[in-house]
């Protein structure tokens, strides 16, 4: 009974925390600067501003600083990666480190291609991250040598790779978001599970990709990196599952998804699994 009321009670402390940095996107419109593959713009973009936020896609070379030096966070996405574009993404990253601007990366496919998982790790060592957000197989890839995704689905759960995951936060001083069947965020002193969401979320092209969208939302008016993620994590997720109740398949569970983006409420928050690990 006392644990059951320990984990109440931590659900209710970080519902609270949640409502007030969802309050704050939708009060402040933190500006996202994506550097993101050509899947998603539109879906991201469309993402960002049903939840309050105001996305920006910008990936020339000579305007990525100029654009992120106004953002409150960047979003950089290896999707559809070629060599010019992590050299902005780079060139970005490094004026928003100047800048005390967050960057979140998402190694999209990482260990479905050596470049991929190259490319990703040259961006982990030269711009520094407040989060890196993927699925297990992906951050596994990066965390383990040989490890493999299948295309850009995951073939791990997270709490199959957490271990292994846990030696990028020692080595690059960041906050992992790992998505799954149960999401885990961990910061090296704390471990946070998310168990909300809808299976539904992966049979639409994009959601991973407007989770670390929506992740540099929170981070642009919640500077601790942990309660950001968390907050984001659990703020999708409960949109995916109000979604789900008003959708017959993928195509009507997109267009729910971003109505619900726009209408989660306080009270939808007190549906929240969440607990430390």
């Amino acid at each position: 009974m006392s644990d059951q009321k320990s984990v109440s009670k931590e659900t209710e402390n970080w519902k609270d925390l949640i409502s007030e940095n969802l309050d704050r996107v939708h009060t402040q419109h933190p500006l996202v600067h994506n550097i993101t593959n050509f899947v998603v713009m539109n879906s991201s973009a469309n993402i960002l501003l049903a939840q309050g936020a105001m996305p920006v896609m910008a990936h020339a070379i000579n305007e990525v600083e100029h654009m992120v030096s106004l953002a409150h966070a960047l979003v950089l996405n290896i999707g559809t990666l070629t060599d010019e574009w992590v050299e902005a993404m780079i060139k970005a990253g490094k004026m928003a480190n100047e800048k005390a601007v967050p960057v979140v990366l998402d190694p999209v496919g990482a260990g479905a291609t050596p470049l991929r998982t190259e490319k990703a790790k040259e961006i982990l060592q030269e711009v520094r991250i407040a989060v890196l957000r993927g699925n297990a197989s992906e951050i596994n890839a990066l965390a383990v040598s040989g490890g493999k995704t299948r295309g850009v689905d995951s073939v791990h759960q997270a709490d199959e790779v957490l271990g292994g995951a846990l030696s990028l936060i020692e080595e690059y001083h960041l906050v992992l978001g790992i998505s799954g069947e149960t999401d885990i965020i961990a910061d090296g002193n704390r471990v946070i599970r998310v168990s909300n969401g809808s299976p539904m979320m992966q049979k639409v092209t994009g959601t991973g990709c407007g989770l670390s969208a929506t992740v540099g939302a929170f981070l642009g008016v919640e500077k601790e990196a942990l309660t950001a993620t968390v907050s984001a994590f659990a703020f999708y997720n409960i949109a995916g599952e109000l979604a789900e109740g008003h959708s017959k398949g993928p195509g009507s569970f997109n267009v729910a998804f971003v109505d619900a983006l726009d209408e989660v409420s306080v009270k939808d928050l007190e549906n929240l699994k969440i607990y430390s690990a």
